[in-house]
């Protein structure tokens, strides 16, 4: 599906950029595994390479200009082109706007949209030298529904949304499509940790969403790798819940 395609997929040394990396090796891409966690980062990128995959490892701090650019300038340098940018890089700390401080508060905004706008800084003249291009970023059924304590979180989520639509009409005359994904609770390491802490919280979490369980993230891989495929050709400005029914029991 993605056969000779050149993605770069950030947040992918864990989670659902993990599950992606894998998938869309599998399936022929070449994948920069971008990510700040160096020791996770080129484990993934081992084990794409054992299974006959193509895929290089990339350090690289989404939050830092200079980090960004230097992830798409190598991905090009290595392959020749781009093509695809999975925008999935994100925290999620918890509070309330009066127990979140200033400086997480920076650090959330910088992480999960900064982060996502320059990638796509750099990426899409990338893409219109290439004459084309695709990309998917990861926001959250929240972004639109909230849930408590998670204000930063949220608000960054919902930015990414905005941010999706606004480019998806500035760069559509230049062939590059632009959607965005919105995950539901899925089995992250992340959600393994909140689940050790609270033992029953799963089962809760899992009748929120209509499909009454949580979803993988190999699930959400295969979303993502369907919006950056030929095969979504005509889907851009898309904001697309993969959460398995969680939207419509919240509504």
């Amino acid at each position: 599906m993605l056969s000779n395609k050149v993605i770069v997929v950030t947040g992918s040394s864990s989670g659902i950029g993990r599950a992606s990396a894998i998938l869309f090796a599998a399936n022929g891409a070449q994948v920069v595994i971008a990510d700040v966690d160096e020791e996770r980062g080129v484990q993934v990128e081992s084990e794409i390479r054992k299974t006959s995959g193509t895929a290089i490892f990339i350090k690289t701090d989404v939050s830092i200009s200079s980090e960004a650019s230097n992830c798409v300038n190598v991905a090009v340098e290595k392959f020749g082109h781009l093509d695809g940018l999975f925008n999935n890089a994100g925290i999620n700390p918890t509070g309330t706007v009066m127990d979140t401080s200033e400086e997480l508060w920076d650090r959330v905004m910088s992480t999960n949209l900064k982060g996502m706008f320059l990638m796509s800084k750099y990426s899409i003249p990338k893409m219109q030298e290439a004459g084309d291009g695709a990309i998917v970023c990861t926001a959250s059924v929240d972004a639109t529904l909230a849930i408590a304590n998670e204000e930063a979180y949220i608000a960054s989520k919902g930015g990414i949304i905005s941010l999706v639509k606004a480019m998806a009409l500035d760069f559509g005359p230049s062939g590059i499509r632009v959607n965005c994904i919105c995950p539901g609770a899925i089995r992250t390491p992340l959600y393994e940790k909140f689940i050790s802490e609270s033992p029953n919280a799963g089962n809760e979490m899992a009748k929120w969403h209509a499909l009454n369980r949580i979803g993988e993230a190999e699930e959400v891989a295969r979303v993502a790798m369907f919006l950056l495929s030929d095969s979504a050709s005509f889907v851009s400005g898309a904001i697309l819940p993969v959460d398995g029914g969680y939207s419509a029991v919240k509504t």
